[in-house]
């Protein structure tokens, strides 16, 4: 899509505070005769002081309680409580429930229910407003919910296994309502200022990596100290202050439109839903959408087969609960190193190459694993704990820059004022990806014959997964060989699928969905004013 000819939305400009680029940094004197040692000093503060200048720049055009949010919800409520849930859910099941890996295989695609349901998310928040707002009512409820959900899994007593999974998937629930909140606030950000694009997804990843090293150091002491019951506790603080932010964060309020507003709410669900079903069909969206999908299907989960396989003392390594929370702590520190990796090398280069690559690496880094399950790495002198945190770095570094180029890329597939809608079905796509691996695997695992004490196949279902992972390079074509600076979509074609759209919620708060006038593909219609 072409560089958009009409003037920003009210909203948008209350969040552009100040469009200046960052200065250019002054010439070096030729003459200057500073010594050796003081450059180096002078090269190393530059360094450490970089990413507070990224965040300046960031805030400096964009609103800061924008910055805030995705400290919030990327930050804590995806990666600290993400995170925390992972680690304290599996001995959660393991340990209180006693279930078979396979099963709670299956169980946790429950957990992906909520985000395939985003697109009913996007829409609420495209075009549901409460009290004149789009967003902040959805940050306050999906705080609400995750809360309560949390606090009532680990107070209550034995739950039964039905109800003990219903409230875990309530916590994934408050977890994707929150996110796709914010991904709305992402995605328009990232339409109308599409240079920050790149540096707003670097940002969430960032933030999401640094909470789930938070959460992943902590989790094994917790499960240690409180039981993985007990400790389940934690989870209710987060979604709290996700809570809170829905009473901070700036949003410009919709103006009361009376007996029209019920009228206006259908017509802009005719909208929202007719320009979703339209964009979804055009080549140019569809073809990475799918790449995306099967690229997360085809790679099936085995993470219950080697967690049991973790913690089993024969043929196991036996880790401890504190081992297994670090190993996890130093995989979310190594995803840090890919966030920086993809933001200084890697964000110029074109989709397609840069996937394909990253694709061929996730694969042949698979292969670490049934090194590690056939105890190969004891044979060349390697011990348990070095190599599985070898493993873990390499594996999360290749995952990272792997997953973040797809999310940008979806961020520049979405139509203009839909922008909720359409990122949260594009994401609905990923977790239905992720709902297939998890199920997938674990059929594999339970027809592999891998339970609690047997580990014997283990190691041929991880086999077939970096397989599967190859395979995938065959897709690759979907993707457009194109860079972030390209037009991914042709300039009139995302105005076509919305033809006859309008201003979603009119008012100070609208948005704009990029419509047609007259039949002409290279004409556009201007923003809507109340």
């Amino acid at each position: 899509m072409g560089p958009s000819m009409e003037p920003l939305s009210l909203e948008t400009q209350h969040l552009i505070n100040n469009k200046n680029p960052p200065p250019k940094p002054q010439e070096e004197d030729p003459t200057d005769q500073t010594s050796p040692p003081t450059n180096y000093l002078s090269n190393t503060k530059s360094i450490l002081l970089e990413p507070l200048q990224w965040l300046q720049m960031l805030s400096s055009n964009l609103n800061p309680t924008f910055i805030l949010g995705i400290f919030v919800v990327y930050g804590l409520s995806q990666g600290f409580s993400g995170s925390f849930f992972r680690v304290v859910t599996d001995y959660y099941w393991k340990d209180v429930q006693k279930l078979q890996p396979s099963t709670v295989q299956i169980y946790m695609g429950f957990y992906y229910i909520p985000w395939v349901m985003k697109p009913l998310w996007g829409l609420l928040t495209d075009v549901f407003p409460v009290a004149g707002y789009r967003r902040r009512p959805y940050f306050v409820a999906a705080g609400v919910l995750g809360s309560a959900s949390a606090l009532a899994v680990a107070l209550v007593g034995e739950l039964p296994v039905a109800a003990a999974l219903t409230c875990l998937v309530g916590v994934t629930a408050g977890m994707a309502i929150a996110d796709v909140t914010i991904d709305a606030c992402i995605a328009k950000s990232s339409i109308e200022i599409k240079g920050l694009a790149a540096d707003m997804q670097s940002l969430c990843g960032f933030c999401s990596s640094v909470g789930a090293l938070i959460g992943f150091s902590t989790s094994g002491l917790f499960v240690h100290r409180l039981g993985p019951q007990l400790a389940l506790v934690l989870l209710a603080m987060p979604p709290a202050l996700v809570a809170v932010l829905g009473f901070v964060i700036y949003e410009v309020k919709r103006s009361p439109g009376g007996q029209n507003d019920e009228k206006q709410v259908v017509e802009d669900l005719g909208v929202a839903v007719k320009g979703t079903w339209r964009t979804i069909q055009c080549p140019q969206v569809w073809k990475p959408s799918l790449y995306m999908y099967l690229s997360l299907a085809l790679s099936i989960s085995t993470h219950e087969g080697q967690f049991y396989w973790y913690t089993h003392p024969n043929p196991g390594p036996a880790f401890s609960q504190s081992f297994i929370g670090m190993v996890y702590a130093v995989g979310a520190l190594a995803s840090i190193v890919g966030v920086v990796i993809y933001q200084k090398a890697l964000k110029d280069i074109p989709f397609r190459t840069l996937l394909f690559s990253a694709q061929l690496l996730y694969a042949l880094s698979g292969m670490l694993d049934v090194v590690f399950i056939l105890r190969w790495n004891l044979w060349l002198g390697i011990p348990d704990s070095l190599f599985v945190m070898a493993e873990e770095c390499v594996s999360r570094v290749v995952s990272r820059v792997r997953w973040t180029p797809m999310i940008v890329l979806s961020t520049r597939l979405c139509p203009s004022g839909i922008e909720g809608t359409f990122f949260a079905l594009l994401m609905c796509i990923d977790s239905l990806g992720s709902l297939s691996s998890k199920w997938g695997g674990g059929l594999m695992l339970h027809w592999f014959g891998v339970t609690r004490t047997e580990f014997g196949n283990l190691w041929a279902v991880v086999l077939l997964r970096n397989g599967l992972r190859l395979g995938t390079l065959g897709l690759v074509f979907l993707v457009p060989n194109r860079g972030l600076g390209d037009e991914l979509v042709p300039d009139g074609v995302l105005g076509v699928v919305s033809d006859g759209c309008r201003e979603l919620g009119d008012g100070d708060g609208g948005v704009l969905l990029v419509g047609m006038e007259g039949g002409d593909k290279g004409e556009r219609t201007t923003l809507l004013q109340s």
